[in-house]
């Protein structure tokens, strides 16, 4: 006997839809490796109705006061609050994620996310009116973009959709936005969140839409003549063809890439808290994160020590059940984020140790051992490529000139920390590190006041603070006589 999948579907102007040609694909619990569900395959004419219902929406929702949008966002946070549970349970069985952990350490941001962008709704502000040339007076304009179409990941499928829609609708603009094939689920809960409060407060449900669907799905959204801005957090290669996609009719672009963190450990650091907190930020969401901490990099005279403590914390950390609250996380998201991992650990060069895991665990679903690996090479393929799972690579190095040149030596640009008690050293070390952000201490921890974002490869844009509010706005300069 088969139990029943449940049917999700897309929510386009204020309707729950599926698919205008029918088609759907599975929905798999990578706790279980089960299908749970089925949501719509969305194609050229899911695309069309989307663009339609947000581009109808526009005029009104960027012709409100930014109080009136401040009440919608504050609204929304105060109803993501109220419906924790429902999203605590959909974002488990999405990602397979500890319930606990998504209550404790993902409920609580982006509620506070969303009332951060609340207020900034009400910063939509230029630079002050002066005059620049005799008997004319110039001001400045900031005005919301458009329709923005957007590409949420499967890593953090609910966090991520938050960090896109609530700028976004802050500054005026209407969204569609399109959540991992492999993780749709509560993305679509969302938009029956935004749509209740869409609709108490009066305003259109076509603000916000939610296309599920798969890379081609993605692509449609980038390449519709509507939207005004293309915004993806996703791999380097869905980078790259977003941006060409949105260069054939000059789309904004919006990109939040993949993420290699150097996190440099020099000798006079507190090994034993150096360790603890590297191993968190390492193995959380099974490392399954840009900025986690899984190429540490240490002084030579400590490397030994370091090593071994570091593989005694991994044979500590625990990966398992969803509904166990002593895990730290919980699997890969899917069988091919399984299969890549895998692989990274079966091509290791005959020089590199495995100290700690390296392994499958579990009798089902992508459960993967925190792991450890030392003795590698900067030019080895671990070092120099994402893994985006709990394996942590260590190298050693002789000074601070080596650690500069090995930790910038790679491709990403999105987040790194040092460890160190000298200040000075840390001083020159977060002005000669080539990322985004820097932690001095720690790693992984962000807040809604500041900045997320990298260089190179890692994409550009900014992500969470003032800086990610202004990237969904334009700036317009408006010239007036003064003779009247």
């Amino acid at each position: 006997m088969t139990t029943a999948l449940r049917r999700l579907r897309n929510y386009i102007d204020g309707e729950f839809r599926d698919a205008a040609d029918g088609r759907t694909t599975e929905v798999v619990n990578p706790a279980t490796g089960e299908a749970y569900a089925t949501a719509p395959l969305s194609a050229a004419a899911d695309v069309d109705a989307a663009m339609a219902a947000a581009e109808a929406a526009f005029p009104a929702w960027r012709d409100l006061i930014p109080a009136e949008r401040q009440k919608v966002l504050l609204k929304i946070a105060d109803r993501f609050e109220e419906r924790a549970e429902e999203l605590i349970a959909a974002e488990s069985e999405n990602c397979g994620k500890p319930v606990a952990l998504v209550r404790s350490e993902e409920i609580p941001p982006m509620v506070d996310q969303i009332r951060f962008f609340a207020g900034a709704a009400r910063m939509l502000e230029g630079r002050s009116a002066g005059e620049y040339m005799e008997g004319f007076t110039s001001i400045i304009r900031r005005e919301p973009v458009g329709v923005c179409a957007q590409v949420a990941p499967w890593n953090y499928p609910m966090m991520m959709a938050v960090w896109k829609f609530a700028p976004a609708l802050a500054a005026g603009n209407t969204v569609v936005i399109k959540p991992s094939d492999t993780t749709p689920a509560s993305t679509v809960l969302i938009a029956d969140i935004i749509g209740s409060v869409l609709d108490e407060l009066g305003h259109s449900r076509g603000v916000f839409n939610v296309l599920c669907g798969d890379r081609e799905t993605g692509r449609l959204m980038v390449e519709h003549t509507v939207p005004a801005m293309a915004s993806i957090t996703g791999s380097v290669r869905a980078g790259m063809q977003v941006a060409e996609s949105a260069s054939k009719d000059l789309k904004r672009v919006h990109l939040e890439l993949g993420g290699k963190a150097p996190v440099v450990v020099f000798e006079d650091t507190d090994i034993a808290k150096a360790v603890e907190d590297i191993s968190v930020a390492g193995y959380f969401n099974a490392g399954q994160d840009c900025t986690a901490a899984t190429r540490v990099l240490v002084q030579e005279s400590i490397h030994d020590e370091f090593v071994a403590a570091l593989a005694k914390a991994a044979a500590e950390t625990k990966t398992g059940a969803v509904d166990d609250e002593d895990v730290l996380y919980g699997p890969l998201n899917n069988a091919n984020q399984l299969k890549q991992v895998k692989g990274f650990i079966e091509r290791l060069p005959a020089h590199a140790k495995i100290e700690a895991g390296g392994e499958q665990v579990g009798e089902k679903g992508y459960f993967f051992a925190p792991t450890v690996v030392s003795g590698l090479k900067q030019d080895d393929e671990i070092v120099q490529h994402e893994v985006f799972g709990p394996v942590i690579t260590v190298q050693s190095f002789s000074d601070e000139k080596q650690a500069v040149e090995w930790a910038n030596g790679v491709e990403y640009a999105l987040a790194s920390s040092v460890w160190t008690k000298d200040h000075a050293r840390a001083m020159r070390m977060s002005r000669t590190l080539d990322f985004g952000c820097v932690w001095i201490n720690t790693h992984i921890p962000l807040v809604a006041e500041m900045p997320h974002g990298g260089f190179k490869k890692s994409g550009y844009g900014k992500d969470l603070s003032a800086y990610g509010f202004d990237d969904y706005t334009r700036i317009k300069h408006v010239m007036t006589s003064l003779d009247g």
